[in-house]
């Protein structure tokens, strides 16, 4: 154990900042008892980082020195480097990156090796991208058995098992990107993949655009969506029946008005991110006109949250810096000057990171030294806004941020060129941009990056990234069973300038805890409710511009998640990835509140218990015409055959009605699924979403079963949800129109997987809901991330 000294400098840990250090990072003896402070911890990382710069010949004295500094940005809260550096610096594992991207080429070998790079990064702790575009589309000969492969989904399936089967660094499951191009001929099936949430849930699904696509979705959206079998190269369309690619046609052939035009697959995509939160867009093209070394490849792919992409086996340590640390309360300004002087030492610290690394594999260590691509970031952006008084979605805040941004990445840029000249360029800088563009010398390929920062902005007491914040007030669980309500300082300390009443101040905290807004306190000035403005207030627009102004200033791209409320549109999704593309992003995330079948964003409770982040229920069903369509599926069940038939709102597309009945054998039970079809068909007229409900009814156990070709059916609710699974099946399948004028064929469930445990945002730690931010689920209770 290194010993402290007394110049140790540590920032004042909030209960939370320590649970998450204990139950995460500090070393732990053979029989689990912490054995290590967090001053300790510190010292640990920066003794460890330092020491490498012996190798560039620096004394004992100098490496003393640095080790300082390295220390105080960390035990101050103003730099912290991501998780895997903190948790592996000075100890066996060794592995200090977050981030990775590994080929994946098509034949079995090359799929297994990336198999088992996937394993050994996430033994590590770090998480892993994809590209799975090169691989043959579903239906394609494979020559040497003379059989057919089922495409990329069924390898992106076994990836995922591998990931789950691994568990990271003892602190986190794997999360992984899979990317895959629009032009690719199972788009559809990659893009309707995750509207099963139960479907590889380790995996963040994004859809590779490109600047054809998005020019003849401009253009003209009604042109055949064309693909391209990477295979052997041959061009086609997607069947909108079946989703199956065809070939050999002419665009003006008869048969492809079945086949989907680029408007309708936008807007399938579109209504798929509405849904689930998924896919993401990755605008590929747009990120490999940034990408510094194009003579060494092209982008591909990015990693998890999707704010780095790289090469093939290339990895990347971020770190960032909390700007919230910087304010100055005599000036009522940020203190540039402090502020450069932690960049500038904070790009020394990354750039050792990457000699003190033990890298998973001997091809990412190659590529690393390669590029030495570095990944300097922000967290405590909102705070520092609340700070100056400047609210998030305003023109004022733009304008500061692009400056922030700015000052940022040039000082980090002045700091790898200082290092270049002391250390040399990367090894791959002749014939890079830096050398053939801008003509500088670089110690690095890349410098920023604006990643999630999960944990570590618990543990330095700020908001994360450039996010708006959660809520000004929530309750944190914390250890046996205890709760803390966590409050925003500056919102508090203003709360008590404008209001005396302590009576007042408790009501307008728990207002904010219960509902993650103060704008409808009818307590609280509207001063106050213009600058403390949380994440569900600030509208679509703000968010994208916000991200787009990070974006020009960031040498790779920007983690951040569109929120938007649950009453948004498919149109608004629409917006916001046309916006996003407009104002050149790299890529995109939305979630819209409510989209998932467990709430991820929750508040607490006047007794301190998690609500859901929706209004108040105070709504009526919504009124019926007398002639509605209707599908009807007949369904085997343990008391005789049931026949389920689902009304559907033509205008909408949304199910409004079940009902069902049961064969002469099922009289006796034919109360009780009235009485569930009841309930059903409430929900369905207050606005709930069909899919969760058949979540709650799917895997229903009882005293009476039966097999069947989907699987055993359990009882006579998990029956209904069977017939119900089938319904959405068709529907994905073949669209509502299709379904409603009979010309979908139900097909036996592929698997019947009971989705009573499957994917729902809860905390592997502590079982409370996920937060969705920075395209990231995180813990606010107990400060579990999966990034």
């Amino acid at each position: 154990m290194l010993a402290t000294t007394k110049s140790d400098v540590l920032m004042a840990l909030s209960p939370n900042a320590l649970t998450v250090l204990e139950s995460r990072y500090l070393i732990r003896d053979d029989e689990g008892f912490v054995t290590e402070a967090p001053a300790e911890l510190f010292r640990r990382v920066a003794h460890t980082v330092a020491a490498v710069r012996t190798i560039w010949g620096a004394t004992q004295d100098e490496v003393a020195d640095v080790e300082e500094k390295y220390l105080a940005m960390m035990a101050s809260g103003s730099f912290l480097p991501n998780s895997p550096t903190l948790m592996n610096a000075g100890r066996k594992l060794g592995m200090l990156s977050a981030c990775f991207v590994l080929p994946l080429e098509d034949s079995i070998e090359d799929i297994m090796k990336t198999a088992t790079d996937i394993a050994l990064v996430q033994k590590a702790g770090g998480g892993t991208g994809i590209d799975l575009s090169r691989l043959r589309p579903a239906g394609s000969i494979v020559s040497s058995s003379g059989g057919t492969t089922d495409g990329p989904l069924s390898f992106l399936r076994m990836l995922s098992a591998v990931t789950t089967a691994i568990q990271q660094g003892a602190f986190r499951r794997g999360a992984n990107m899979g990317v895959l191009r629009v032009d690719h001929p199972d788009i559809v099936a990659f893009v309707n993949f995750k509207s099963d949430l139960s479907e590889v849930t380790n995996y963040n699904l994004s859809v590779a655009m490109l600047d054809t696509f998005m020019a003849t979705l401009t253009t003209n959206p009604s042109a055949p969506h064309v693909v391209v079998d990477p295979h052997l190269g041959r061009e086609g369309f997607v069947r909108k029946d079946t989703g199956e690619a065809v070939y050999g046609r002419d665009a003006a052939d008869p048969d492809i008005a079945d086949c989907y035009t680029v408007g309708e697959l936008w807007d399938r995509i579109t209504r798929r991110a509405w849904e689930t939160g998924e896919p993401g867009l990755v605008f590929i093209d747009e990120i490999n006109r940034g990408n510094a070394t194009p003579h060494i490849g092209q982008m591909r792919a990015t990693n998890p949250c999707g704010e780095q992409p790289l090469l093939a086996h290339e990895g990347c340590n971020l770190g960032s810096i909390n700007l919230a640390a910087f304010y100055c309360p005599e000036t009522g300004q940020i203190d540039r000057q402090a502020l450069a002087e932690t960049v500038t030492c904070a790009v020394g610290f990354l750039d050792d990171v990457i000699e003190a690394n033990k890298y998973p594999t001997e091809d990412i260590r190659e590529a690393c030294h390669a590029n030495r691509r570095i990944g300097l970031g922000v967290m405590g952006f909102a705070d520092l806004l609340f700070l100056l008084g400047i609210p998030y979605d305003s023109e004022q805040a733009l304008e500061f941020a692009a400056e922030t941004a700015s000052f940022i990445r040039e000082t980090a840029w002045d700091a790898s060129t200082a290092l270049a000249g002391l250390r040399g360029t990367f090894p791959n800088w002749n014939g890079s941009n830096w050398d053939v563009v801008h003509g500088r010398e670089m110690r690095n390929a890349q410098v920023t990056t604006i990643a999630p920062t999960g944990t570590i902005s618990i543990i330095a007491g700020c908001s994360g990234g450039i996010e708006p914040v959660f809520s000004l007030a929530f309750v944190r669980q914390v250890l046996e069973g205890k709760t803390l309500q966590e409050l925003n300082p500056v919102f508090l300390e203003s709360l008590k300038e404008h209001v005396q009443d302590d009576v007042v101040i408790q009501r307008v905290l728990r207002h904010a805890s219960e509902r993650g807004t103060i704008q409808d306190s009818a307590d609280v000035p509207g001063q106050l409710k213009q600058l403390f403005r949380t994440a569900r207030d600030v509208a679509l627009e703000w968010h994208v511009r916000m991200q787009a102004v990070w974006q020009k200033y960031t040498d790779a791209a920007v983690s951040k998640t569109i929120n938007l409320p649950a009453d948004a549109t498919v149109q608004d999704v629409n917006d916001a990835y046309l916006l996003g593309h407009e104002l050149r992003l790299k890529g995109l995330t939305v979630y819209r509140d409510g989209s998932r079948a467990t709430q991820p964003m929750a508040l607490a409770d006047a007794n301190g218990k998690t609500s859901q982040l929706v209004p108040p229920l105070d709504v009526k069903p919504v009124d019926l015409p007398e002639l509605m369509p209707s599908v009807r599926i007949k369904q085997r069940s343990p008391l005789g055959n049931l026949h389920a038939h689902i009304s559907v709102e033509l205008q909408t597309g949304r199910e409004r009605e079940v009902f069902a009945q049961l064969g002469k054998a099922g009289e006796l039970a034919g109360a009780d699924l009235e009485a569930i079809c009841r309930l059903v068909s409430m929900l369905l007229r207050v606005g709930v979403e069909l899919r969760p409900i058949v979540e709650q009814l799917d895997g229903i156990g009882s005293s009476l079963s039966l097999p069947s070709r989907d699987g055993r059916v359990m009882s006579l609710p998990d029956a209904l949800a069977q017939a119900l699974s089938k319904y959405l099946q068709a529907k994905d399948a073949y669209g509502l129109r299709q379904l409603l004028l009979g010309e979908a064929q139900l097909q036996p469930l592929d698997t019947h997987v009971h989705m009573s445990s499957p994917y729902k945002l809860k905390c592997p730690q502590c079982n409370s809901p996920l937060v969705f931010e920075e395209a990231c689920a995180k813990c606010y209770t107990c400060g579990f991330s999966q990034c």
